[in-house]
């Protein structure tokens, strides 16, 4: 697939992650998950605000009341216009953290939890309810990651990104049971690692490979379409945007690489029409 990709928000982000595109307010949402900052940019200006915060943040989405619900390290926690953040809900022990989180399209917030080593078996997949109790979907993870729905609602996709695999679950629109686990498609360890995804409006996944330089377009059935190179050896995660949605935006990482000062890893990238749009994101409802 041949596709322009040029640097959207220049940025030097240890783990770029979780962007979610915010059509009220026209802007991009992201996090720095290590650095614990939560950056909102207008790709139009190139101006770019940022929330610090005081916790390792995994992913944050706006609110229909206003500010954001954050994934964190602590669990689950509201974050405020002037940044002023509260834990709502602490479920997690030390060593580990919440990881990249989205809403379905009744506004509750799905979040992968991990192990701060990643160790196989720690990690798992929470939901939390617009009135702030959670529960865990699934557990028995390494690093939960890119997670999003098929555009009919009936099936559910997460990758885990130790493991190498993209997993299919057939659920029902609104629910929050998933079952009949299947693997979708799998990245070999030397090619990199599945990491954050999108659906497009066609049903297909959009997947960044994490220390692969690439996006991977997947069909519902697990064939590979196309994959389109990245400037980048660390892509981490992919949202469509823009007034059309046919925009894809891609957070990197710089975190374990040796890189001169210049090098744009770390930045978010965007692809121009990359022949299919997206769907609207969902406001967390609590």
């Amino acid at each position: 697939m041949t596709v322009e990709v040029e640097v959207a928000v220049p940025g030097r982000a240890r783990v770029g992650e979780g962007p979610v595109w915010d059509a009220g307010a026209g802007r991009l949402h992201w996090v720095d998950i290590p650095a614990g900052r939560l950056h909102t940019s207008d790709p139009a200006t190139g101006r770019t605000t940022t929330i610090e915060l005081p916790t390792l943040v995994g992913a944050a989405v706006p609110r229909r009341g206003g500010g954001f619900a954050a994934a964190t390290a602590e669990g689950f926690a509201t974050v405020e216009p002037d940044g002023s953040m509260t834990v709502r809900l602490a479920i997690l022990p030390d060593g580990e953290r919440m990881n990249d989180a989205k809403c379905d399209r009744r506004g509750r917030l799905w979040a992968g939890s991990t192990a701060m080593d990643f160790q196989p078996g720690k990690g798992a997949l929470h939901v939390l309810m617009p009135d702030w109790t959670s529960r865990v979907v699934l557990d028995g993870l390494a690093l939960p990651n890119g997670l999003d729905w098929s555009p009919d609602g009936r099936t559910f996709y997460l990758a885990d990104s130790v493991a190498g695999e993209i997993s299919a679950f057939d659920t029902e629109p609104g629910s929050t049971t998933i079952s009949r686990r299947r693997t979708l498609f799998r990245i070999p360890a030397r090619s990199g690692m599945p990491d954050g995804l999108t659906v497009d409006a066609a049903g297909c996944l959009w997947v960044a490979v994490w220390g692969g330089d690439r996006l991977a377009r997947i069909s519902p059935d697990g064939d590979l379409l196309g994959e389109i190179p990245m400037p980048v050896h660390q892509p981490s995660s992919c949202a469509f945007g823009g007034p059309r949605l046919d925009m894809l935006y891609v957070t990197s990482a710089r975190e374990g690489l040796e890189l001169p000062d210049g090098d744009p890893a770390g930045s978010v990238y965007a692809l121009d029409r990359p022949g299919t749009v997206g769907r609207p994101s969902t406001a967390f409802a609590g």
